[in-house]
């Protein structure tokens, strides 16, 4: 039994062609959803990407794991999927990064591990050291193939062929000055498929591709697949001054050089033109990837699934990257392939129930035949793999959250006694309504039904006010139920520890 686990970065949930978007064309991941099951609402559980990664691979909240930023070490204390199988007797490999920081707990502070946060997860080998975020095998790679190698790696992934693109006044989009089949996802598609094929007996692999990350500028041909103009256009309100008019922190946000979009029509087109491109890229590599598979043997012994770590705004409320309490962040696409035949019941279904990336591991360790640790709030999909149907107790409602401790000079110039352990905010979303806490600001309130492009704050209307406490109520539920549990599963007793399952 193999696994192979895919994230795309950054993807948005609707940019499938098989869920309607009106742009993208994505044949192979269609082909899979055709063959598997799509969880239409499913959703991140943090932003930007090392929170975000660490509930996914954890099965936990970021309430619980406390990886809060990028850089923020994941604590040593934690078990995650890679050592979980491990135990088991698999060795996961990783092609890509997993963004994280390693613990310093006893680690040398000079030891060189603690200067950035591209380690890779504890108990999964890398084939793809990472330094200054690039792959270092594949800027080796670039070197024999003849390219010079910038002084700043990261704009390996930016810097365009010579001229004028289409956000500077341009007649087109410029593409990437690398060749796509030696962009970095042609690079990692090929390695990844290289280690399965050489693999003695059965296999976990974690493919962690960049891509549609930015910068926003893709390969020749996929510079050149969706014409920019008028490609989409940005949900917002007409004004920057309206949008920022609906809260204090998504004002701050807009202002902010980092998140706020500038109003550039041809700046925006570019972006879309380049992020659709880069999305396809990404579907044909994999659809190599899958039919390889195939051609080996190994397609129906192999568990496949496909996410993203977060979405992106690009233009939507006048913000861009990943940020805040919008679906735009949160909302990613899941895929998930069983082929095993008691999954016949789901394939080819869609499935409307909320799901969460803390699902992920509690779903790879079912299907592998192992025990799902107590730390992970999600649970296992498998259940709905095989019925086809919502098991009992679901959730009914989605939750995230967003610290932005490192944000906060605009929050903490006004309030000085304000500390960055409250600067976050919690977001609890159903079918019908948003709500977002703040633990220093105004919450908010959508009614998804009445506005589901979430443009208008009704937290003060008197109509809503049951609603919004209602809301708030469920939020802080969640929150005990789910606290960590450390130890509290286990009692010393005269025979010695018990845990929860053997306790009378």
């Amino acid at each position: 039994m193999n696994v192979l686990f895919i994230t795309a970065d950054q993807w948005r949930g609707s940019c499938l062609s098989m869920l309607g978007d009106p742009v993208v064309k994505t044949p192979s991941l269609d082909q899979l959803a055709s063959e598997g099951a799509v969880f239409v609402h499913h959703f991140a559980q943090a932003a930007p990407c090392a929170p975000s990664r660490t509930s996914l691979h954890t099965g936990m909240y970021l309430f619980n794991h406390r990886c809060v930023a990028n850089g923020t070490p994941v604590s040593r204390s934690l078990t995650n999927w890679a050592l979980e199988m491990r135990r088991i007797g698999y060795d996961p490999s990783l092609f890509g990064y997993t963004d994280t920081a390693a613990d310093p707990g006893g680690l040398d502070p000079s030891d060189p591990r603690l200067t950035h946060y591209s380690e890779p997860l504890p108990g999964i080998g890398t084939h793809t050291p990472v330094r200054d975020e690039v792959p270092v095998p594949w800027v080796e790679y670039l070197v024999r193939q003849g390219y010079t190698i910038p002084r700043k790696r990261w704009d390996l992934y930016g810097n365009r062929v010579a001229g004028t693109t289409w956000a500077d006044g341009g007649d087109r989009v410029l593409p990437l000055a690398i060749r796509s089949e030696d962009h970095e996802t042609a690079y990692l598609v090929r390695r990844c498929r290289e280690w399965i094929d050489a693999a003695d007996g059965p296999w976990v692999t974690h493919l962690s591709l960049l891509r549609p990350h930015p910068p926003f500028v893709a390969p020749e041909p996929y510079n050149t697949l969706y014409p920019p103009a008028g490609i989409r256009s940005p949900l917002r309100h007409g004004e920057q001054a309206r949008e920022a008019a609906v809260h204090p922190f998504l004002a701050a946000m807009i202002r902010n050089p980092q998140y706020g979009d500038n109003g550039d029509p041809r700046r925006l087109e570019d972006a879309w033109a380049s992020y659709y491109g880069l999305m396809t890229e990404v579907d044909e590599h994999l659809g190599r990837l899958f039919d390889f598979l195939r051609e080996r043997g190994h397609w129906d012994d192999t568990l496949v699934i496909f996410t993203s770590d977060h979405g992106e705004q690009l233009g939507d409320h006048w913000l861009t990257g990943k940020l805040g309490f919008f679906d735009q962040s949160y909302h990613i696409p899941l895929i998930v392939r069983d082929p095993r035949n008691a999954a016949d019941a789901s394939r080819g279904e869609r499935f409307d129930m909320f799901t969460e990336n803390v699902d992920i591991m509690p779903t790879m360790l079912d299907w592998l035949g192992t025990g799902i640790p107590s730390q992970c709030d999600g649970r296992s999909l498998l259940p709905i793999l095989e019925t086809a149907a919502t098991p009992a107790g679901w959730r009914t409602a989605v939750h995230w959250e967003f610290d932005f401790r490192h944000n906060s000079e605009w929050l903490q110039d006004t309030n000085p006694e304000v500390s960055v352990h409250q600067c976050h905010l919690g977001v609890l979303r159903d079918e019908r309504f948003k709500y977002v806490h703040f633990p220093v600001l105004p919450p908010l309130l959508f009614d998804l039904q009445r506005d589901p492009g979430e443009m208008e704050d009704v937290s003060n209307e008197p109509e809503y006010r049951g609603t919004r406490l209602e809301y708030a109520e469920r939020l802080l539920d969640l929150r005990m139920r789910f606290t960590s549990r450390g130890l509290s599963e286990t009692l010393l007793t005269p025979s010695g520890p018990l845990t929860s399952a053997a306790l009378p």
